[in-house]
């Protein structure tokens, strides 16, 4: 075991909350014995080369502090590499915390967690998805869902789970079916219309919405989501079932668990645990045990 790790931070998630974490969990991992570095980036394509240098250099983990981009930068550093990733989720959203059960907005016991799991030497093998060169741990959204993702990035109030709602109402306005066509695994093309497709390797995104509700995180599949063309009001009707994940008993719902999907449609932008990956058409892929987390077995 290494005794130095790195505390990659995010100053500015959660309003603030990123640098107001950074201490109290680099305090209780010193507490526990550990050497603590602390990247910050000017800007996140800086963070990540600082990040990936780290790494490079043997770091014991890297230690995301902040909300699921910061996460997600520190996924595109870890992936692939014997480099273990702890996650201290004090952002907005924190999907990927929620879902692999880690302490959400409590950076201490949070670093509690990553401690113990250091100095086990354990930890838990996850898989990640892989789009475009790029890794996510969570969703990949495409269609109706990743212009609301599209919308909420660009609005500064409200903040978390309503901004998105917001996000929703107003892009309700633009609301049409996609042509979409989809390759599951080795099958033939599919040719259907669609509102969104949505890739998870976790279950949610947008602060709990469980679109890909059942996708487990260790089984090497992607689960595949897709919502059928839909009017606004049984949009509407459909959209609150997405946070109780109930919303695959709607007819207008489809899934399919695959290794690798590509996805087909004009005009689309396809968002990556919130990022932009590029205009469809994508192909996303599981990756078995591509990082290790440090979280309790």
């Amino acid at each position: 075991m290494t005794s130095e790790i790195t505390l990659f931070v995010n100053p500015t998630a959660g309003r603030g909350r990123g640098a107001q974490a950074a201490q109290p969990a680099a305090r209780a991992l010193r507490d526990a014995g550990f050497a603590v570095r602390t990247v910050v980036g000017s800007d996140a394509d800086d963070a990540l080369v600082r990040a990936r240098e780290a790494v490079a250099g043997g770091t014991g983990a890297l230690i995301a502090v902040g909300g699921d981009g910061m996460a997600s930068l520190a996924l595109q550093a870890v992936a692939g590499t014997d480099v273990p990733l702890g996650v201290v989720a004090v952002g907005t959203g924190n999907d990927f915390a929620r879902a692999t059960g880690l302490p959400v907005r409590e950076p201490a016991r949070a670093a509690g967690v990553i401690a113990e799991a250091l100095k086990a030497g354990s930890g838990r093998p996850l898989d990640l998805g892989q789009v475009n060169d790029r890794w996510f741990g969570s969703v990949l959204a495409s269609g109706f869902d990743s212009r609301v993702n599209e919308r909420g990035n660009r609005m500064r109030w409200p903040t978390g789970r309503l901004k998105y709602d917001l996000a929703v109402l107003v892009e309700l306005a633009a609301l049409r079916p996609i042509a979409y066509r989809l390759t599951l695994d080795d099958g033939e093309p599919l040719d259907v219309d669609a509102t969104l497709v949505a890739v998870g390797n976790g279950p949610s995104y947008g602060g709990g919405m469980r679109i890909c509700e059942g996708a487990v995180m260790d089984d090497g599949l992607l689960d595949v989501t897709v919502v059928g063309p839909c009017s606004r009001a049984t949009l509407l009707r459909v959209f609150p079932r997405v946070y109780k994940g109930t919303h695959p008993s709607h007819p207008a719902v489809t899934t399919h668990r695959v290794r690798v999907v590509t996805l087909e449609a004009r005009g689309v932008t396809a968002y990556a645990d919130g990022e932009p990956v590029g205009e469809l058409p994508v192909t996303a892929r599981a990756v078995p045990a591509a990082v290790r987390l440090l979280a309790r077995g």
